[in-house]
């Protein structure tokens, strides 16, 4: 969660600074309704936005008009027909959208606009660019309903949009599109942040939704998917917002086809755009190619990354000190859990041969990932470690984890059961708890 004191704070902002380096020159495609601007939403999500661009992100708005739309063909009592998702688009239909689409536009470039100071918005200078980037094609007729000026995403001028980025302005995209012949169509909000965020190889789609993102079937956050599971959670059906329906395809397609990772994210949380980029955990579902998890053998420049994890619980005596240049030496006995390019957990496996025992130690999870298997997964990598070696006992001195230990099989025994050399190191001061276990 978000700071709420300034040793929070401080720590906080560390923990962003390797996603602002990761995140600079990078091209974010940032989609939401018109529900959005219509609930007064927009206001805060120009803030995120700002301070996204001012740390050199590229930045690709596309916006939607449903909400709009639907509020202009009720005051002139017009009734709307859809298919599939899809609005028939008709004559009266299609003055509406582009009514809604043209006022959401200034309305959306005047709050960008922004620059009081004493606001988040102070010093603000985004400059938005927006125009005929999209070319539409009708889709026709559709389960025998001729859907009339509602289209499709032909070509997104990904040349066009990238030389405004250059330029440092934000790009502005409006659910309409043109047709070489002068036609205008109704677009459908996602259909154009999937092809948008493909031609530009995209970084990040996100969609701004109302539900909190995909959910599971005990109805539990699912907070990443690789594309095989999003493909799983679509197979299933179920009772996914609509929401999650209408945009976790767009999602799962964009990534299949080179966008580097998608987002479904509430629209209602505050500052929930900058809690799902510049977290750990994040507060949405993210769709990534591959598994973010690797559990793999450390390597010398993880030495930054385990010596984060150790030393806090070194401070409090929970682990044994190391200094950084007997780490170096041990490096190849550790394993490290990485998620999303950073060590979140590490373990050690200390071989005593002559005895057919090894030592589990400096098992260590980062706070935002303990009681979500790390630990686990460590602890089942430095066994597997112990049996390639033929080792037929593990064992591990602890201070302050003996029951979690116990509740994974191991078993107090007396320090005198130690293998030779270690029993010799064994501090009685410390009193360390001495656990085995059979492998």
């Amino acid at each position: 969660m978000a700071p709420t004191s300034p040793e929070k704070f401080v720590q906080w902002f560390r923990a962003a600074a390797p996603y602002i380096h990761a995140f600079r020159g990078r091209t974010f495609v940032i989609a939401f309704g018109g529900e959005v601007v219509a609930d007064g939403k927009f206001v805060g999500l120009t803030h995120d936005l700002n301070l996204l661009a001012s740390l050199g992100v590229r930045l690709v708005l596309v916006h939607g008009a449903r909400a709009q739309v639907d509020a202009r063909l009720k005051q002139l009592k017009h009734r709307t027909q859809y298919v599939r998702g899809l609005r028939i688009t008709d004559d009266v239909a299609l003055q509406c959208v582009k009514e809604a689409s043209g006022s959401l536009r200034v309305e959306i470039e005047a709050l960008l606009s922004m620059g009081l100071p004493s606001s988040p918005m102070a010093g603000a200078d985004i400059r938005v660019a927006s125009g005929n980037f999209v070319t539409a094609r009708p889709i026709g007729v559709l389960d025998g309903v001729d859907l009339q000026h509602t289209g499709e995403v032909r070509k997104v001028h990904a040349a066009a949009i990238k030389d405004r980025l250059d330029h440092g302005e934000l790009v502005l995209i409006s659910p309409v599109g043109y047709s070489p012949t002068g036609e205008i169509f109704n677009l459908a909000l996602e259909n154009i942040a999937e092809a948008t965020a493909v031609a530009l190889r995209a970084d990040k789609l996100v969609f701004l939704m109302d539900a909190a993102g995909v959910t599971g079937k005990r109805g539990q956050l699912l907070r990443e998917l690789t594309p095989q599971q999003a493909q799983n959670q679509l197979a299933k059906g179920g009772d996914q917002d609509g929401d999650v329906r209408l945009y976790l395809p767009c999602a799962l397609r964009a990534c299949q086809q080179g966008v580097a990772r998608a987002h479904l994210i509430s629209r209602r949380a505050d500052g929930g755009l900058l809690l799902e980029l510049f977290t750990h955990q994040g507060v949405g579902t993210m769709i990534t190619p591959d598994a973010l998890q690797i559990l793999r053998p450390a390597r010398i420049d993880d030495i930054g990354g385990i010596l984060q994890l150790l030393e806090p619980l070194e401070a409090e005596g929970i682990l044994v000190k190391r200094n950084r240049d007997l780490l170096e030496m041990e490096v190849e006995r550790f394993v490290v859990l990485e998620h999303d390019r950073m060590v979140i957990g590490c373990a050690a496996l200390y071989p005593f041969s002559e005895d057919r025992a090894g030592e589990l130690a400096g098992l260590a999870v980062h706070p935002d990932f303990r009681n979500v298997g790390a630990g686990e997964r460590l602890l089942k990598e430095i066994e597997s470690r112990a049996r390639r070696r033929k080792l037929k006992t593990l064992f591990v001195l602890t201070t302050r984890a003996e029951h979690w230990f116990v509740e994974r099989g191991f078993a107090e025994v007396a320090p005198d059961l130690l293998p030779g050399h270690k029993r010799e190191l064994y501090n009685y001061q410390r009193r360390s708890v001495v656990l085995s276990k059979r492998l």
